[in-house]
């Protein structure tokens, strides 16, 4: 959620005064009643049966449905009426992102030596130089395609059942590490630096992005069950980098006895517990802690990967970052070491599978850089002249960040629409339509409808924004939406929109929530189900 800050600019201030009422769990929805646009399709009587549920008593639903091809508007309820949209705006700046850097950018990080060889020594320092690489190697795959897993460990204190990809955090810091050795240099008489200057930190934006990322800026930490009920649970983390260190309270309770596990930090994040309970018989759990220095953290987690591949630097590999000895320019400084990334389409594929927040928002980043500003916020004026190229009403999408966190974030369902249709129309219509998450296939549409007629055939970004309703104990959800692309007959997809503004659960338990996003799936499939039936 939006930290309580004082923004620097004066158009971003009013909204993150708005993220001081979002962070204490007020959900600001400001929706003006109005009545819906006349549907020209009469409305599903399942549909219509999950809009009369108690949870949405005081609730508004949004629907919108076109073809992209003809501009048929099959059904239009509130379509041109702003939503909060939550994760939906994702659409928005990960089309921007993707149009500034093209779907085959990579992202290559390199290391300079900065200073004289002599022989096997470098007198003088290793400089990493930062590129916004989302995941600088940690999840990509033998084939160059990044992992993702239906709950990314981003959200493990939030959400269960997140779980972890099986590859190495710090697989491209071990690489450039054994491209330096290879690279002749066998001692550094020096310090190891990273470059962090591609952009500075915004704070408006949260998860704050930053040039260099390793293991999304966060400790894994799981808990495994211990044999028998009062022993103590099992402890393992990732990834293991000097002055990190873990330890655990954390004890094993009766078998279907409920599991709470809770994680406390130093303030500088070095030093995490873990304590609780975990329930005999019970998955492993697991939880992250935020690294709060990434650039110490990655100096450090080099200067180790240096000394695993048989290079030796004197330097202490605990401590701050030496910033103060970058150079001006790497001219005359060969690169020793460069990492490449897979594409920008495959991190687009990762962040709208996974409702990636912290990728979402370095899009505004780097988009930013691609005029040349190091400042976060000149990625929005880049955004706002693709959307006008997109045929996107701009005036009919309001933001505040890239993740669609922040409490000014507003979007239409036609605005959806519009962007959707303007992917409909480019030759790499279907690698943006597969990057959606896929209904009872994967991403966070994974576990919905997995046996309905529609599994397979919505392609869809979902949206959540909930907070907590103290004054009646419950969870308050100021939005549950989806948007993408229903599967009318082979080969041809309608653009849409569904969501609900102003829903509440029963109780403060998650799995409120988690129902009703299935009840938003199921207004999706039903909808894709209706259209395809129209066409047999």
């Amino acid at each position: 959620m939006p930290p309580s800050v004082t923004p620097r600019p004066a158009r971003r201030r009013r909204a993150v005064v708005l993220g001081v009422l979002l962070s204490v769990g007020v959900v600001v929805t400001g929706l003006v009643q109005a009545a819906p646009s006349a549907a020209p399709r009469e409305l599903d009587p399942r549909i219509a049966a999950i809009m009369r549920k108690p949870d949405y008593r005081h609730a508004q639903w949004g629907l919108f449905q076109q073809n992209p091809r003809t501009g048929r508007v099959t059904h239009s309820r509130f379509a041109d009426q702003f939503f909060i949209p939550g994760s939906v705006a994702k659409l928005f700046s990960v089309s921007g992102t993707w149009h500034t850097l093209g779907g085959d950018h990579r992202f290559v990080t390199p290391v300079h030596a900065v200073g004289k060889r002599r022989n096997a020594t470098l007198m003088g320092n290793l400089d990493l130089v930062a590129q916004g690489d989302l995941t600088l190697g940690g999840r990509t795959r033998r084939d160059g395609t990044v992992a993702f897993t239906s709950i990314d460990h981003t959200y493990a204190n939030d959400v269960p059942g997140a779980t972890l990809t099986p590859q190495d955090p710090l697989a491209g810091v071990d690489q450039l590490a054994r491209q330096v050795r290879r690279a002749g240099i066998r001692r550094v008489d020096g310090d190891v630096v990273i470059d962090a200057r591609l952009f500075q930190r915004d704070p408006a934006l949260d998860p704050v992005p930053t040039p260099l990322i390793i293991n999304d800026n966060v400790i894994d930490l799981l808990t495994s069950p211990g044999a028998r009920a009062g022993t103590p649970a099992g402890l393992d983390w990732r990834p293991k980098v000097a002055p990190y260190h873990v330890t655990s309270s954390v004890r094993t309770v009766a078998a279907g006895a409920p599991s709470d596990i809770n994680v406390s930090s130093s303030p500088d994040g070095t030093r995490i517990q873990l304590s609780g309970t975990i329930a005999a018989g019970s998955a492993p759990a697991l939880r992250v802690s935020a690294i709060k220095d990434p650039n110490a953290f990655g100096r450090t987690a080099l200067i180790e990967a240096l000394k695993r591949a048989g290079v030796q630097v004197r330097a202490n590999p605990v401590g701050p970052n030496p910033v103060r000895q970058l150079p001006r320019t790497y001219q005359g400084a060969p690169t020793v070491a460069r990492y490449t990334s897979p594409t920008y389409a495959q991190y687009a594929e990762l962040i709208l599978k996974v409702s990636h927040n912290l990728g979402a928002n370095l899009g505004m980043c780097l988009m930013a850089t691609s005029t040349g500003s190091t400042r976060c916020e000149d990625g929005f004026p880049v955004l706002a002249r693709f959307l006008e190229r997109a045929q996107v009403d701009r005036k009919a999408v309001q933001l505040a960040d890239g993740r669609g966190g922040n409490p000014a974030d507003r979007t239409t369902p036609r605005a959806l629409a519009q962007i959707l249709t303007y992917w409909q129309r480019t030759p790499e219509a279907a690698r943006f339509r597969t990057a959606l998450p896929i209904l009872g296939v994967d991403g966070t549409l994974a576990t919905s409808c997995r046996t309905c007629p529609s599994r397979g055939k919505v392609f869809a970004k979902t949206g959540t924004a909930a907070g907590g309703d103290l004054l009646n104990d419950r969870l308050a959800v100021g939005a549950e939406t989806t948007a993408g692309y229903l599967e009318t007959r082979k080969g041809h997809y309608d653009v849409f929109f569904a969501g609900v503004n102003g829903a509440a659960t029963p109780t403060a338990d998650i799995t409120g929530v988690l129902t009703i996003a299935d009840d938003v799936a199921d207004v999706a499939a039903h909808l894709q189900q209706q259209a395809a039936g129209r066409h047999h």
